[in-house]
């Protein structure tokens, strides 16, 4: 599985994802950065004063962090989780498909009402 690119605007910190878009600007999910328009600009801070924020105001972001959306675990790629298995340095993306969280992923109670609690419902941090 190919890594996905974000991209981070240096100004306002702004992300890209090419796995989300901006269907509301007409840019469909899967349109990777390289393929906007060269008149693209920065949806955040290119509306509000600063100034045309274009691609040249991006960078290439990894998330080096991710959250859990129901519970707010937080997984790190610096730490690991050595007892699970998954060594210092192991990336998300790295962790296999059936990935469950180790707080609500193991609670009956929890999976019973959202189901298994797996690499979906985390999300990248911004780290900057």
């Amino acid at each position: 599985m190919e890594k996905v690119k974000r991209y981070r605007c240096k100004y306002c910190n702004y992300i890209y994802s090419p796995l989300r878009g901006e269907p509301h600007r007409g840019t469909p999910a899967g349109t990777a950065f390289e393929d906007l328009p060269e008149d693209y600009v920065c949806p955040v801070c290119g509306a509000t004063g600063k100034g045309q924020i274009g691609k040249w105001g991006f960078e290439l972001w990894e998330p080096t962090r991710y959250v859990c959306k129901i519970c707010g675990y937080v997984y790190d790629n610096r730490r690991g989780e050595p007892l699970r298995g998954y060594p210092k340095g192991t990336a998300f993306e790295d962790l296999p498909e059936d990935y469950v969280c180790p707080i609500c992923g193991m609670d009956p109670q929890i999976t019973s009402f959202h189901g298994p609690v797996g690499k979906a419902q985390f999300e990248p941090i911004l780290d900057v």
